[in-house]
């Protein structure tokens, strides 16, 4: 079996003032996974979207990505894992709104060293993967929400990552938007892509095939180990 892509090993996070917002978590992503990590408001998840993303690092034990110890990389390091390895989807899109679709998704690929011509082209392919052909060349404020998250996807997978960690990808849409960009997730899966998703909702977790409960900063249950964390 190849390096799993995130390993995380007896992690805890302790925030000042001694809040602990995550205790011992053991958790490993193999390549090609979708998996929902779940818990409400306040159970830890977010802090360990952080941990895997290199957007923190644990107060003790390990995050390893691709068998990495991230303690282990310097600013610069972490910055280009950043860049290279992980592609980031946030609930806020965070789109450029004076930026076309393609503009947007191009911007992504800013700092890695692709000529400009080259950026458009991989921009325009990433939007047509996510269905968005048709929408190359307009704005936010002329897309739906749901567009708008799938442009956001777009300039995820445009890098072509190692995995996809999608912070509640359906938290600002309605119920279909909702529904079409959890569709496009499971064809993403299906074509190997490895996507986490953190989510309050436990409905749509139940959609994907395995599913971390957190809650009060601990690991409760795990699909794939069939029992509590």
């Amino acid at each position: 079996m190849s390096e799993p892509v995130i390993t995380l090993e007896g992690v805890s996070k302790t925030y000042p003032g001694g809040v602990r917002a995550l205790r011992d978590a053991d958790l490993t992503v193999q390549e090609g996974e979708l998996l929902a990590v779940v818990g409400r408001s306040g159970s830890g998840k977010s802090t360990m979207l952080h941990l895997m993303g290199t957007l923190d690092r644990p107060s003790t034990g390990r995050v390893l990505l691709r068998g990495h110890d991230v303690a282990e990389l310097n600013d610069r390091q972490i910055s280009a894992v950043r860049a290279h390895w992980i592609g980031f989807v946030f609930q806020q899109f965070f789109l450029s709104p004076g930026r076309t679709a393609v503009e947007n998704v191009a911007e992504g690929l800013l700092y890695h060293g692709i000529a400009a011509r080259r950026r458009e082209k991989l921009a325009e392919a990433a939007l047509r993967q996510v269905g968005l052909g048709h929408r190359l060349h307009h704005r936010p404020h002329e897309m739906s929400g749901g567009e708008r998250q799938r442009t956001a996807i777009a300039r995820a997978v445009a890098i072509r990552p190692s995995v996809i960690l999608a912070d509640e990808p359906t938290g600002n849409l309605d119920s279909a938007a909702g529904a079409g960009v959890l569709e496009l997730l499971h064809e993403l899966h299906a074509r190997g892509t490895t996507i986490v998703v953190i989510t309050h909702d436990p409905g749509l977790a139940a959609r994907l095939p395995r599913r971390v409960e957190v809650l009060d900063g601990r690991i409760r249950t795990d699909t794939a180990l069939g029992a509590a964390g």
